[in-house]
């Protein structure tokens, strides 16, 4: 593969939304270093409200190489005791539509409908998996792509 002349931008990947899951489910316990590491981020304490067992890091916006892009990171670790941390990727960029998710993870279940409250709320399909729980998020506001990715390990 030939160098590409390109500006380097350090908040962008070559991996795919699919590889970057894949490689963060890999990770488990979670870290601001294996995340950041993983996703060509820095994570940063967002020392919010009510923080008393989280900890509350944000990840800067990560283009990746399939035009997908992870809008926010948010990565939450308890601060006592043993937990292996909870992620959620916000997404932005290309559509991604359910048939494609489907091609990745087929045996989902819906977890979570949206009450009328807000067009931000959403339709959860979750894969249960050998480490825990992966969701994906379909908002009201745009019901054909993906919204978010939650890792919520056990």
């Amino acid at each position: 593969m030939a160098a590409s002349t390109e500006p380097v931008n350090p908040q962008a990947t070559a991996m795919t939304l699919w590889q970057a899951v894949e490689a963060l489910a890999a990770q488990l316990p979670f870290s601001t270093q294996k995340v950041g590491r993983t996703l060509s981020t820095t994570l940063s304490d967002t020392h919010a409200e009510g923080g008393d067992v989280f900890r509350f890091f944000e990840g800067t916006p990560v283009r990746l190489g399939d035009g997908t892009e992870l809008a926010r990171i948010d990565l939450r670790i308890k601060r006592e005791g043993p937990h292996p941390g909870f992620l959620v990727l916000e997404l932005g960029g290309r559509c991604v539509p359910m048939a494609e998710v489907r091609q990745h993870y087929a045996n989902l279940e819906i977890t979570g409908v949206p009450r009328g409250r807000s067009l931000d709320e959403a339709t959860t399909h979750t894969a249960t998996l050998g480490w825990g729980r992966l969701s994906f998020g379909f908002t009201e506001r745009n019901p054909d792509c993906l919204a978010h990715v939650a890792f919520d390990p056990s």
